[in-house]
C-alpha cells in the first residue's frame, strides 16, 4: 500500500464559495456520513466517533447547496502539515462534483494559510490532482 500527499506549492486552486468551517452539529455530520456510506454501498466502514468532530486539531469544512450537503474532516498536525481524514457527501446533486472540488478547495484553503502539504492517506488515481505525490520508503 502506498500513501500520498499534495504539495500545496505546486497547486493554483481557488476556494469555492459554498463552504464554512465548523458550522454544523454532530447530528448533521453523522447524517451526512450515513447518507454517504449508504450511497456508496460500502461493504464495511470505519465509524466516525463524535469525539473526532470535537478534536481541537480537527477542522470540519462544511459544504452547501442551499443546505448542508457535505463535509471534509481535516486534521492539523503542525504549522506545515494537514491531513484529509475523511470526506462525506450526500450526492443529492452530483453535478457539484464535490468529491474532487472539495479536495481542490482544501488545497486552496491550507495553501493560503501557509501549509506545505495536505496528506491524503492511501494513494488512489482519483486523488491525482496538481501537486500529487506518492510517498516512498524512508531512507535511513
Amino acid at each position: 500500500m502506498k500513501f500520498c500527499r499534495i504539495d500545496l506549492h505546486k497547486t493554483k486552486y481557488s476556494k469555492l464559495d459554498n463552504w464554512k468551517i465548523h458550522s454544523e452539529s454532530i447530528d448533521e455530520y453523522n447524517r451526512i456520513y450515513k447518507e454517504y456510506c449508504s450511497y456508496k454501498n460500502f461493504d464495511s466502514v470505519m465509524p466516525i466517533f463524535n469525539s473526532q468532530y470535537l478534536d481541537p486539531k480537527v477542522e470540519m469544512i462544511c459544504y452547501y447547496d442551499n443546505y448542508f450537503v457535505a463535509w471534509d474532516m481535516i486534521k492539523i498536525h503542525d504549522e506545515y502539515n494537514a491531513e484529509a481524514i475523511q470526506f462525506a457527501w450526500n450526492y443529492n446533486n452530483p453535478d457539484l462534483k464535490l468529491g474532487i472540488e472539495s479536495l481542490k478547495n482544501a488545497c486552496a484553503i491550507y495553501k493560503e494559510r501557509g501549509y506545505k502539504y495536505l496528506y491524503l492517506g492511501e494513494a488512489a488515481k482519483y486523488k491525482q490532482i496538481d501537486g500529487y505525490e506518492e510517498l516512498g520508503k524512508i531512507n535511513v
